[in-house]
């Protein structure tokens, strides 16, 4: 299954990809999104559910079936846009609370077995060479915590661009 996590309002993303396929998942933003609490309920009280029921709370069980993760976002400062990261930060339940080192560094470990690609498609107007940077450098962090099977950056100046690279 491919998941694609978008911050486009409605019209622009049927603009940009059209018509999806029986085996996509696509996340947007409802209205209904709550903030992640940093409660734990999704690793100690509900493993792998998050206890918040907005229509988001299974993100770390979609993210296990997924095979491939498209992010399209606009770049917030180097970064993800208020609602893809929220949507990220309600995705923890994906991993374990407990701990491992991988590479020298510490992670959580999997909960899944299940690896996905990660591919990120940030769009805007002027994205300076720092904020690249620290968007390339924020996606091979978040491929190591998800354990991906590898990432892809892109960035674009307008949405049209981002179709482009899409088809």
């Amino acid at each position: 299954m491919k998941m694609i996590i978008h911050d486009l309002k409605q019209q622009d993303y049927a603009a940009l990809v059209g018509g999806q396929g029986e085996d996509v998942t696509v996340i947007s933003d409802d209205g209904t999104i709550r903030k992640c609490t940093g409660c734990f309920g999704c690793w100690v009280k509900t493993p792998g559910v998050c206890v918040l029921k907005d229509g988001y709370q299974n993100m770390g069980e979609l993210l296990s079936k997924c095979d491939e993760l498209v992010i399209i976002n606009k770049c917030v400062y180097g970064s993800y846009s208020p609602f893809v990261l929220n949507v990220l930060n309600r995705s923890i339940s994906y991993v374990l609370p407990y701990f491992v080192t991988k590479n020298g560094e510490t992670h959580h470990r999997r909960r899944y077995p299940q690896s996905f690609a990660l591919t990120v498609h940030f769009y805007g107007e002027d994205i300076s060479e720092a904020e690249q940077d620290t968007a390339r450098a924020l996606i091979a962090a978040n491929s190591a915590n998800l354990y991906s099977t590898g990432n892809h950056v892109h960035f674009h100046n307008n949405l049209q661009a981002v179709k482009e690279a899409l088809r």
